[in-house]
């Protein structure tokens, strides 16, 4: 008689299904898990969080479409790169980057609001925006990705603090003159300066789409529940006219 060997899920997989399932269900799954469990392990699940709108909305995008997620990460590590390379003085245009990046975050938050709006759950545009920019920029990953549990702001130029600046223009000679090696500070402080100038511009750039993104949102809410209001207001007539309907069918059948 054979045995019948059927692998456990793992106390991992466990807690993505947690952070995957529904927002309104994720207290009472949380619980039930902890009853199948024993000692530390059941200590462990009960003092997960649960996850804000937003962040269980961002969870949402790495779960059910990861090639979403995919693009934002691979689009913030590009761009720290060129911002890192900008800092060592190499020429690079961080335009393009920042632009692929802007895309790359405005994806997700549809695709966030797409998901969570099909959960009936409304999340903030600014916190999924600056949630999504800091997950494709972070380098130290506080949570499990897909186990968010509250909305993250992204981090100003001082993410890239501690980055060595290397000197565009070393010295050939072993001996310098002092005025070649200020020329050579100089020109490294310039580089710095430029590339300091440039995020700041980037990141003012992405400021004024993220606040265009979501006055475009909030339009097309006033829209959406304009559109509800009307067609509320047609239930209403269809109502009355299928009730003026009725009474004259029970009025002509009571004369018979």
């Amino acid at each position: 008689m054979g045995q019948h060997n059927e692998a456990m899920p793992s106390l991992e997989s466990n807690i993505d299904r947690l952070y995957e399932g529904p927002l309104n269900q994720f207290v009472a799954a949380r619980q039930a898990l902890a009853k199948t469990l024993t000692g530390d392990e059941a200590r462990q699940v009960k003092q997960l969080p649960k996850p804000t709108v937003a962040a269980w909305a961002v969870n949402q995008v790495y779960w059910r479409t990861r090639p979403v997620y995919d693009r934002l990460t691979k689009s913030g590590k590009k761009l720290r790169s060129a911002q890192i390379a900008a800092l060592n003085g190499r020429s690079l245009d961080l335009r393009d980057v920042a632009n692929e990046h802007r895309a790359a975050v405005a994806h997700a938050v549809t695709e966030a609001l797409r998901l969570a709006g099909e959960a009936d759950a409304h999340p903030n545009t600014d916190e999924l925006s600056r949630t999504f920019e800091a997950l494709s920029m972070e380098t130290d990953r506080a949570e499990p990705a897909g186990r968010l549990s509250k909305a993250l702001q992204p981090a100003g130029f001082e993410a890239l603090a501690g980055i060595v600046v290397k000197d565009p223009a070393p010295a050939r000679k072993a001996s310098v003159v002092p005025e070649q090696k200020a020329g050579h500070g100089r020109s490294a402080a310039s580089a710095t300066a430029a590339a300091q100038a440039e995020a700041r511009r980037q990141q003012q750039a992405a400021e004024r789409e993220r606040l265009a993104a979501i006055e475009h949102a909030g339009a097309e809410v006033d829209r959406a529940r304009r559109a509800e209001e009307l067609a509320r207001a047609e239930l209403v007539r269809l109502t009355r006219d299928r009730e003026a309907a009725e009474a004259l069918l029970a009025r002509l059948r009571d004369q018979n």
